[in-house]
């Protein structure tokens, strides 16, 4: 496992917000469902991504953008249109009236128009936080790549309603975010979180996947080198030079983010069966290292998470 597959597996569609519209000119859709992610995509035309407060961004035919929430965006026919926006959100299904119908596909017979695609991701849990933190409030992906595949499936499968549509419709919003975040990754004009050129490295990339495959385990610098098989100094400098922090740093802080995740999602557990699911012996242990890399101690964070 490596960390992409740990930070993304959070991020399900489970009865995703999906709906398909085709639209004419002009238009004006302003989404306000708050959804943590959002991926909108077209077919057969362009438009406008536009974010509150920021700079709007063309989205063209199979490009993909996707919007971090919760707040709203528009999309629009030209960044200086005059239609009147529509909000849309988890109760917006009128296509007549520019909105999108969700969880059901809808099949329009006209030509000409922009059909638009949007899948409203939830997101729940600190490890999927993770990952929206390394976003940018918008990022747009050019057609072209190995997304349009899974574009062709979409547009296939939301032009009628079919059963089993729903789980069909999430399983390829999953592969269709995945497509983006990897391709806008790796471009050369991105600044992507260190982690995911760090998998690039065959000596810190094999150290992360050590972690991430067994983060219980007692890894230490030797046996993290071993399993890189380089000495101690040279994984420690190369994962310093990488991650910006030593191994030993890294580790402590991904356990605490499995920790904080356990913590809201096992209500029933004790703060030591948490410590022993992470990898800690003793409870007090585990707490002055919560402490210290969350600030607050796990039954704060509880507390805090749960209110």
């Amino acid at each position: 496992m490596d960390v992409f597959d740990d930070l993304i597996r959070g991020v399900r569609a489970h009865g995703s917000l999906f709906g398909s519209s085709v639209l004419t000119p002009p238009w004006s859709l302003r989404f306000v469902d708050g959804a943590p992610l959002t991926l909108c995509t077209v077919l057969g035309g362009a438009g406008w991504i536009v974010p509150d407060g920021g700079r709007p961004v063309p989205l063209r035919d199979r490009d993909t953008v996707v919007v971090r929430g919760p707040e709203p965006f528009g999309f629009v026919d030209d960044v200086d249109t005059g239609a009147e926006p529509v909000d849309c959100g988890q109760h917006c299904a009128v296509p007549g009236e520019g909105g999108t119908r969700h969880r059901r596909g809808w099949h329009d017979t006209g030509e000409g128009g922009v059909t638009l695609i949007v899948g409203a991701y939830p997101v729940h849990g600190e490890i999927s936080r993770t990952l929206l933190e390394t976003l940018p409030d918008v990022l747009r992906v050019d057609g072209g790549g190995t997304g349009d595949g899974v574009l062709d499936h979409v547009a296939d499968e939301v032009s009628i309603d079919r059963p089993g549509q729903q789980v069909v419709l999430d399983r390829l919003l999953d592969w269709m975010l995945v497509c983006t975040l990897r391709e806008w990754f790796d471009r050369p004009d991105t600044d992507p979180p260190a982690w995911w050129a760090a998998q690039h490295d065959p000596v810190v990339g094999e150290a992360l996947r050590s972690i991430h495959a067994d983060p219980v385990a007692p890894w230490t610098v030797a046996s993290l080198a071993d399993r890189a098989r380089v000495s101690r100094s040279t994984l420690a400098q190369r994962f310093a030079d990488i991650m910006g922090e030593p191994p030993s740093t890294y580790l402590t802080r991904w356990r605490m983010t499995l920790a904080a995740e356990l913590l809201v999602e096992r209500s029933s557990a004790t703060i030591a069966d948490v410590a022993h699911a992470v990898g800690y012996s003793d409870p007090f242990g585990f707490s002055a290292a919560f402490k210290r890399v969350r600030g607050v101690n796990p039954s704060e964070f509880r507390r805090a998470a749960t209110d």
